[in-house]
């Protein structure tokens, strides 16, 4: 089994979504002993955003040679992709930021994204090309989302997620949740542990 870790929140150890992360990675290779893991901190390492020049050089038109300038961004996409299209289990730490994903997973899921790779269009429609792969996505919110009013108009973040996952083919999608983080030292002690034990059930 080979596993990729991605962590993207900004906290380092105050991270709730680090420890789950972490957590759930332990739990995988204690029922797979033999498991490979490859870890990515977006935060610690962040890929660069796309831009005008970026993104003509991941989607080049016929002609089109990339500069000097671009070819470390290009070798950095391509290691990126093999992490993903090759693991097995993606462990994904995604803490909501504004509701929304860190800006570091956007810009991962970005360079992932790519027609011929994890997706290609067909005359029926997009199809999804990175099947047969299990994601846990562990998501850490400061309030409390899941099942209110509030979720269906703001939560960007996993559903955003879910979403681009089922584009690129991915049906093996589970959530860890850590909600009200921000409500309290007991409302967090108790979502931290709430989502811990979650993790010996994805295993």
């Amino acid at each position: 089994m080979k596993i990729l870790h991605i962590d993207s929140s900004a906290l380092g150890a105050m991270s709730v979504s680090r420890q789950v992360t972490a957590a759930t990675v332990y739990q995988l290779k204690e029922t797979n002993p033999n498991a490979t893991v490859t870890y990515r901190d977006l935060a610690a390492t962040p890929p660069a955003h796309l831009g005008g020049e970026l993104l003509a050089a991941l989607r080049p038109q016929e002609g089109y040679v990339a500069p000097a300038s671009l070819h470390a961004e290009l070798a950095l996409t391509e290691t990126m992709l093999g992490e993903f299209l090759t693991a097995d289990v993606v462990v994904i730490g995604a803490p909501m930021y504004n509701f929304s994903v860190p800006t570091q997973l956007k810009a991962w899921i970005d360079r992932i994204a790519q027609a011929g790779r994890t997706f290609r269009y067909t005359a029926q429609g997009p199809e999804g090309l990175a099947g047969g792969k299990k994601v846990v996505i562990v998501s850490s919110r400061g309030g409390m989302y899941a099942g209110t009013a509030y979720e269906g108009a703001m939560d960007h973040q996993e559903a955003f997620l879910r979403a681009v996952l089922g584009f690129f083919g991915i049906t093996d999608i589970t959530v860890i949740r850590a909600e009200g983080i921000a409500m309290g030292a007991d409302a967090r002690a108790l979502a931290l542990d709430k989502a811990l034990n979650q993790t010996k059930e994805c295993a």
